[in-house]
């Protein structure tokens, strides 16, 4: 069986997916075989992936939904149907577009207020969507979810206490749920990324003083890429992978080594 049938027949919905990784793994599940239920926060992204992916032969569809708004999921989850893949990609701060005291600082110098957008997407965000969409998996006795999260939840990141935490506690929730439906056929696993730019980075992007510093930091001298993670996303939300449950797989170029 070649990788271009692995998810045949299968129904795949991707979280935050309107661009960046998510765009790459929609993309990745779709070129399997899978039909993918393209969601973002914003219509003209969402609109654009399915536009993508029908344009090289796939299918999708898109749905338009905020994963911190609990109703807006639950409702969600009714329109689009079962899905047998959940990946929850989306991240970061959600809606939030202006940073606070709170983003990049130590922690002393925050405040609850600043925490909660984190807590909200990465944490929060996971807990609904699976919430929303695991039950249909335990009746077919066969599902994949697969969380990204961040080496910063792994392994720490200074003066990203909230993040950090946030994406901890959606791998640990991950690894709880595994062992409540592993006996369903449902598997359960996180990817935690290092640094994960563009595709096909521009020369500004590739000169910002910052990245470089970032990438001294990396076995592997350079930044990750969307197609990679992708890679690994739909090993884990394939038939191969059935035996693989609880577990997170850093792919992060060497910021930081698993024993």
């Amino acid at each position: 069986m070649t990788d271009e049938h692995t998810h045949a027949g299968r129904r795949a919905l991707v979280t935050g997916a309107g661009q960046g990784v998510g765009r790459a793994i929609a993309h990745e599940l779709a070129r399997r075989g899978a039909e993918v239920v393209v969601n973002d926060l914003v219509d003209d992204r969402a609109g654009a992936v399915v536009a993508e992916i029908a344009a090289a032969g796939g299918r999708a569809v898109p749905s338009v939904f905020d994963v911190t708004d609990w109703p807006a999921v639950r409702q969600a989850a009714e329109a689009a149907g079962p899905v047998d893949i959940l990946v929850n990609n989306a991240g970061n701060a959600g809606r939030v577009t202006s940073l606070t005291r709170g983003d990049f600082a130590p922690f002393v110098e925050t405040a609850p207020a600043d925490w909660e957008s984190y807590l909200r997407v990465n944490l929060y965000g996971v807990m609904h969507t699976v919430r929303a969409f695991l039950p249909a998996m335990i009746d077919k006795s066969w599902g994949r979810v697969v969380t990204i999260i961040s080496d910063a939840g792994r392994v720490g990141e200074p003066t990203m206490a909230a993040y950090s935490a946030a994406k901890a506690g959606a791998a640990g929730f991950g690894r709880a749920v595994a062992r409540e439906v592993g006996r369903h056929g449902v598997t359960v696993n996180s990817v935690s990324l290092g640094t994960v730019g563009p595709e096909e980075p521009s020369d500004e992007y590739l000169k910002d003083p910052g990245l470089a510093q970032s990438i001294s930091r990396y076995v592997i001298r350079r930044i990750g890429r969307p197609g990679e993670v992708a890679a690994l996303v739909a090993f884990l939300s394939g038939p191969e992978a059935g035996w693989v449950t609880g577990q997170t797989y850093p792919i992060n170029g060497g910021y930081s080594f698993s024993f």
